[in-house]
């Protein structure tokens, strides 16, 4: 014994003759034992690090020990071989003679020792039993063993049993059967998470069971009569019962699976007729399917989902007695390839911006997005695909998307410059690039690189107050932003001042076609400036300038005075009289073309439509505004900008 209750250093050797009833000791110190010839003899050697050159041999079961020198020179032993087999009479012994010598090996056969076979009167008979008690594991057994102090050896047929006779069955022949726990009364009784009744579940009305009496004879015991009787199982008939404890769950143990793949689900049921409950299975996507019983479907039910998203499948299980239900939420998801993080390349300072993931496939079912903002530690979580957000700092500004779709987990990054305000114009280009535009976001990234670069290259302006995004589609279009000054950012006034300086010196390069890049050998591309209306700079301040507003106001004037005089012109009198003298005008005209019999005659289908005539008026004015701007004084030609 080496545990912790007994000392290391008081170490003895004990030897049984009775299996284990009695022990009496044989050495002091720790030592080696071996049996040869089926326990008729006892080979010792002592367990130890210095050298030894002798064994012990005792003929008696222990009670004397021969002392008998097997190598000449001391030997380390480093271990020890026995034959297999209780009868083996060999012992190999290998080690060294000192620490720089080559292995010594000795072979020790003591079959010399066992001179003769043993005869009859070599034996005696020895009764088995455990302290006192002769039936062990339900038998009575009588052995033949051999005399202590018998040098003989056995034979290989040697027969040791002599009686063997089954005993009456007592409480000791018997253990707590499968759920039940011994109690200190002594009586085995259901634990608390085993239900006595479950040995019904898969029994049929009309069938019959065992029924557990909570014990069971212990395994390969013998014993016959008594108890046996008492503590048998005992046939009972099946009861009929209700569905009770219906459950629902896939072979994989998960709520997720994949679309077009094979979901195996099983079901189960604590207490009811297997051999006579229906079963029906939803599976939420319009398809169900019943079974008769349980017997088809212990192997479970297979179906593939051919679309995404969360399917309730339902489960019913109905008998004469009653019915049962059981629900189960699966989410079916496709595996997501990639996501796209949509968001814009500029913000102004403590606005709400919008910012969208698209992920493709987009039916991927439901997906768990993590939004990271800058150096937050902890991520925004949402079901929804967008997301609002308003920055607080300046400067470059990192966003990260992350897309949960079952173990799936993949992301996109953006970066946004946030400033107070700056300015935007968008970009068209030479007719020649769209044959080489892939519409594949590197070949838009490169590309708003070449023309960053050569913005900067023709204009001097630094690089970190231009930013050019190309847009996707055909005809290619890119937006350029025209972004202030950091290092004048505590300068509010100057530094809009120098970004409409800025923004002069761009555009009057892009109207002058300075700005162009070499798409390949021969391949040319020159960037414009895409003519839009002109709006007035806007930030993230609540003022405007007066002259925005001035503009705005009389916009408004002089729209609702055309629409005064629109809604109510048949109420003003000098109106309808110039109206009254246009009729009459118009009727003199007509008299006078239908008296003339040379007159051309003109057809329905020949006059113009109302939307031809008013494009035809439009560009006349078009035409004529052009013309006065052209007779007039020259002007500075200012570029239109779109401004934020």
């Amino acid at each position: 014994n080496v545990g912790p209750e007994l000392s290391y250093t008081e170490v003895g050797m004990f030897v049984s003759s009775d299996a284990g009833n009695s022990w009496r000791q044989i050495f002091e110190e720790e030592y080696s034992v071996w049996f040869l010839d089926w326990g008729g003899a006892l080979v010792a050697m002592k367990h130890t690090s210095m050298p030894i050159r002798h064994l012990w041999i005792s003929f008696d079961e222990g009670r004397t020990w021969n002392k008998y020198g097997f190598t000449s020179a001391p030997l380390f032993v480093d271990g020890s071989l026995v034959q297999p087999g209780i009868e083996t009479q060999i012992i190999t012994i290998f080690g060294h003679l000192n620490l720089r010598s080559e292995w010594q090996l000795v072979k020790v056969d003591y079959r010399s020792i066992f001179s003769r076979k043993c005869t009859k009167d070599d034996f005696q008979t020895w009764h088995l039993h455990n302290q006192g008690e002769p039936c062990v594991m339900g038998e009575r057994k009588i052995y033949k063993k051999r005399k202590a102090g018998a040098w003989c050896s056995l034979n290989r047929d040697y027969s040791r049993t002599v009686v063997s006779e089954p005993c009456i069955c007592a409480e000791w022949d018997f253990e707590c059967d499968y759920g039940y726990e011994r109690h200190s009364n002594n009586q085995c009784i259901p634990a608390f998470w085993f239900n006595p009744l479950s040995q019904m579940k898969e029994c049929s009305l009309g069938q019959s069971y065992l029924n557990s009496t909570g014990y069971r004879r212990i395994v390969s015991n013998n014993c016959t009569e008594g108890l046996q009787e008492k503590y048998a199982a005992k046939p009972e008939q099946c009861p009929g019962k209700a569905p009770r404890g219906l459950h629902i769950l896939t072979s994989t143990g998960k709520l997720v699976t994949e679309q077009g793949c094979n979901t195996t689900f099983i079901i189960l049921m604590e207490e009811g007729d297997l051999q006579r409950t229906n079963i029906q299975l939803d599976f939420g996507d319009g398809t169900a399917v019943s079974y008769a019983n349980f017997s088809p479907i212990e192997d479970g039910i297979r179906h593939i989902y051919k679309s995404t998203g969360i399917f309730q499948v339902t489960a019913y299980a109905e008998n004469s007695l009653g019915s049962d239900l059981a629900a189960l939420f699966l989410h079916v998801v496709c595996p997501v390839e990639r996501v796209q993080l949509v968001a814009p390349f500029v913000a102004i300072r403590n606005k709400e911006v919008n910012l969208t993931a698209v992920v493709w496939p987009s039916q991927s079912g439901t997906l768990t997005y993590f939004w990271w903002f800058g150096n937050n530690t902890k991520p925004f979580i949402t079901l929804d695909s967008s997301i609002s957000y308003t920055f607080t700092t300046e400067g470059m500004n990192t966003i990260t998307v992350q897309v949960s779709a079952g173990s799936i987990l993949i992301q996109d990054m953006k970066n946004i410059a946030v400033h107070e305000y700056f300015q935007s114009q968008l970009l068209s280009f030479s007719p020649n690039l769209d044959y080489h535009n892939p519409d594949i976001p590197d070949w838009r990234e490169d590309i708003s690189r070449v023309i960053k670069r050569s913005l900067v290259q023709v204009t001097g302006i630094p690089d970190e107050q231009v930013l050019v995004a190309v847009f996707p589609g055909l005809p290619t279009s890119a937006e350029l932003f025209i972004l202030p000054d950091q290092n004048m950012s505590d300068r509010r006034s100057g530094s809009e001042g120098d970004l409409e300086q800025t923004v002069e010196i761009l555009f009057n390069a892009l109207n002058q076609n300075l700005v162009q890049f070499e798409l390949k050998p021969g391949v040319e591309v020159i960037v414009y400036v895409t003519q839009l209306t002109l709006a007035p700079l806007v930030d993230s301040g609540a003022g405007h300038s007066s002259s925005a507003m001035l503009m705005l106001l009389s916009v408004v004037f002089v729209g609702l005075a055309v629409f005064l005089i629109y809604k109510f012109k048949r109420k003003i009198p000098w109106i309808n009289i110039y109206a009254q003298v246009q009729h009459d005008k118009e009727q003199e005209m007509i008299g006078s073309v239908s008296q003339s019999e040379n007159a051309p005659k003109i057809s329905l289908g020949e006059f113009t439509d109302p939307e031809e005539l008013m494009d035809k008026e439009l560009d006349t004015r078009v035409l004529g505004s052009i013309s006065t701007i052209s007779n007039s004084e020259s002007t500075k030609e200012i570029p239109n900008c779109t401004s934020v």
